[in-house]
């Protein structure tokens, strides 16, 4: 591939801060990267937010095929450099928070998510495949380091919340290399890491998972507050049938919900659908 710093000043490329644009150009990381995602030929890759296209190539020389969107026209001629060559890849010009899941998923059959994720979208289009996929075998995106600790959360760190547990339904979650900011052109003020997802081993199946994403969202409402008054307060609840729920869900009195695990979030969620508290 041509030296992409060149490219990109050949092509009269200027950085975007309002899209989060920080390209990366090691190959040696990209390379990593792609084998952290687990593609190999038979593997079909969404990308999101192709940029530069450095990584999408390192992804095409493994991969069966890949789809990479990108909100940014200016890098058509770019890519078209960049990429030149990689007949297994398609680029969408498009804002892929705005496209149908769907729509999607019907175009690519099971496929996994790799990606430098710009920052200020990271956790929205995280939660739109842990919500709403249905083919997505599982992500392995770059982070900003700090989402990276909260999306691998244990319960009672101050890392743990609402997300991490939304997470664990769908699978398990780890940091599989950090990032230091200079890695990055240009550089950003905070570090990276990349974390993968996996929708294939671990997560469990619960009665509703809207009821699952209400109780969550219930017990870390108010962190300061037990999970019995945060329960009373959100669900409108008595104090004794706060209290007979959670001892038949096996949560001790006076717990907090960021000592929950996901878990027996699931388990208190079923009975608050079972009982019709939660619809």
């Amino acid at each position: 591939m041509e030296d992409l710093k060149s490219v990109l000043g050949e092509c009269g490329f200027s950085f975007k801060k309002q899209w989060g644009q920080n390209f990366l150009t090691d190959t040696n990381l990209l390379r990593a990267i792609a084998q952290d995602a687990g593609v190999d030929e038979n593997t079909t890759v969404l990308e999101i937010g192709a940029g530069a296209g450095a990584l999408t190539r390192a992804l095409s020389g493994r991969a069966k095929k890949v789809l990479a969107y990108e909100i940014d026209r200016s890098l058509e001629p770019v890519l078209a450099r960049t990429l030149a060559g990689c007949e297994n890849v398609e680029v969408v010009f498009q804002d892929f928070s705005k496209a149908e899941m769907s729509e999607v998923e019907k175009e690519l059959g099971p496929f996994v998510v790799a990606a430098n994720l710009p920052y200020y979208v990271t956790t929205p289009i995280v939660m739109r495949f842990v919500e709403e996929s249905k083919n997505c075998k599982g992500l392995t995106v770059m982070v900003q380091e700090e989402v990276a600790e909260r999306f691998c959360a244990k319960e009672g760190t101050a890392d743990y919340g609402a997300v991490t547990a939304a997470i664990a339904r769908r699978g398990t979650c780890k940091i599989t290399r950090r990032v230091p900011r200079e890695m990055f052109t240009p550089r950003p003020n905070v570090d990276s890491a990349v974390v993968k997802i996996d929708f294939t081993s671990g997560g469990f199946e619960v009665a509703s998972p809207r009821a699952y994403r209400e109780t969550v969202r219930c017990a870390f409402l108010s962190r300061r507050k037990t999970l019995e008054n945060n329960l009373m307060s959100v669900f409108r609840l008595g104090r004794e049938e706060a209290k007979e729920i959670l001892r038949a869900a096996g949560i001790a009195d006076g717990v907090r919900g960021e000592t929950l695990s996901p878990k027996d979030f699931a388990r208190l969620s079923d009975l608050l659908f079972e009982k019709g508290i939660v619809k």
